[in-house]
């Protein structure tokens, strides 16, 4: 049974389960403790001033200078990575396989981690050789990708913090002090300490799902239900098979095949 449901010999629900875990942890980790005060902001295309555009580029390379998602993915999201991981394998699999609408009536108290510990010893070492090879390969492309994030944050902080406030941040961060802190705002979030604080929030999050689910079906309770393939036009089942990049022949097969 458990085999069947999981396809723990691919790991591929496994890995689903991982990459939501760690998503949901991360952007948690990332969210104050409280909420902030209300700061009046305006949009970045009706900032025109010069000075105030420069200094919120300068404050942009205190707080997120060039090759900081380097510094991110090579060892602050590994350690990030394997505490969600050990966190998320220690549940009891009646836990994880009942988020997935299984029956869990015939399930025992086994956690992830010692099914896993017959099916593939080898587990933890696997996903942690996986994930470090993701984040070496991820790195050149994050890379590419920083000076449009450069460039938006400077647009968001022009448009957050007066010149003003810009020109004082940054003469905070000229200092000592102000430039180790700069450099390191933007990391912080996922050390070690703080992350290891975090590892409470997947359990709790597997527990309250089944709460979250079942509101949410009943906020959508109103809409209609999602329609079949035989409920389609022949217009649309024409379009559907040239975005899909098939034959309509084959998508017919394809359809007609799942129902069998």
């Amino acid at each position: 049974m458990i085999p069947q449901l999981f396809d723990l010999s691919g790991g591929s629900a496994m890995r689903f389960v991982f990459f939501t875990a760690a998503a949901a942890a991360a952007i948690a980790s990332a969210t104050p403790g409280r909420a902030a005060e209300p700061v009046q902001t305006v949009s970045a295309a009706q900032v025109t001033d010069p000075a105030r555009i420069a200094a919120a580029r300068q404050t942009v390379d205190h707080v997120f200078p060039l090759g900081t998602y380097a510094r991110l993915m090579n060892g602050t999201l590994d350690k990030m990575m394997d505490s969600i991981m050990d966190s998320t394998m220690k549940l009891p699999l009646k836990q994880l396989a009942g988020l997935g609408g299984v029956n869990t009536e015939d399930l025992g108290e086994a956690s992830m981690a010692e099914i896993m510990e017959i099916y593939d010893p080898a587990f933890k070492q696997r996903m942690q050789v996986s994930t470090r090879t993701m984040m070496s390969e991820m790195i050149p492309l994050m890379t590419q990708v920083e000076p449009d994030i450069r460039e938006g944050l400077t647009q968001a902080y022009a448009g957050r913090y007066t010149a003003t406030q810009l020109t004082e941040l940054n003469a905070f961060f000229a200092t000592p002090t102000g430039k180790v802190y700069a450099a390191d705002s933007y990391l912080i979030m996922m050390s070690p300490e703080v992350m290891a604080k975090m590892q409470g929030f997947v359990p709790k999050l597997m527990e309250q799902m089944p709460v979250i689910v079942e509101k949410v079906k009943a906020a959508s309770a109103g809409l209609p239900e999602p329609r079949a393939y035989g409920d389609l036009s022949k217009a649309e089942k024409a379009r559907l098979a040239k975005l899909l990049g098939v034959s309509e022949e084959q998508l017919e097969k394809d359809e007609k095949a799942k129902v069998e």
